[in-house]
């Protein structure tokens, strides 16, 4: 598809991180089968439920345009996921590997409240207000799900795994 306008590029970019939810959707409950923290589980396990949530804000946007879902494989999240994958397989040791997951996932989060940030900016200089309600909250739910990630490496798990 040719980009000709800011709307182009909007719904290009939308394509692209419906993609990333859906994506992780699938990830995320690998990610907790191999955290061994209780918390961490948990953590992630809430994150799923949220993420599954972004994909339905997702598609509220695309009706909202008059559009269909639709995804554009996005070849960042791919990347991410596979060295995520790769890093983990390397890890022995569970204090280790539960860090290694909070790096990931946070990784992941940062791409998305970037991607999500850019979105909330190109909703309101479009004038799409409702778009910019949906991918706000996405984008405070996305942010806090990075600061417990970080709580929980900060409180104790980066503690155990340099121990």
């Amino acid at each position: 598809m040719t980009i000709r306008t800011l709307e182009d590029l909007f719904v290009e970019t939308l394509k692209d991180i419906y993609y990333a939810e859906k994506k992780l959707v699938k990830t995320l409950p690998k990610m907790a089968k191999k955290a061994v923290s209780p918390q961490l589980k948990e953590a992630i396990q809430s994150h799923l439920t949220e993420t599954e949530g972004h994909v339905e804000r997702l598609e509220e946007v695309f009706m909202a345009m008059d559009k269909k879902p639709m995804a554009k494989k996005c070849e960042a999240l791919d990347g991410l996921v596979k060295e995520a994958d790769e890093v983990l397989a390397e890890i022995e040791d569970a204090r280790t590997l539960d860090a290694g997951i909070i790096s990931s996932a946070q990784t992941v989060e940062h791409y998305e409240i970037a991607r999500y940030g850019t979105l909330v900016c190109w909703a309101r200089e479009l004038g799409m207000e409702d778009a910019e309600s949906l991918l706000q909250a996405t984008l405070d739910e996305e942010k806090a799900a990075d600061e417990k990630l970080s709580g929980l490496a900060e409180e104790s798990i980066n503690r155990k795994a340099a121990a």
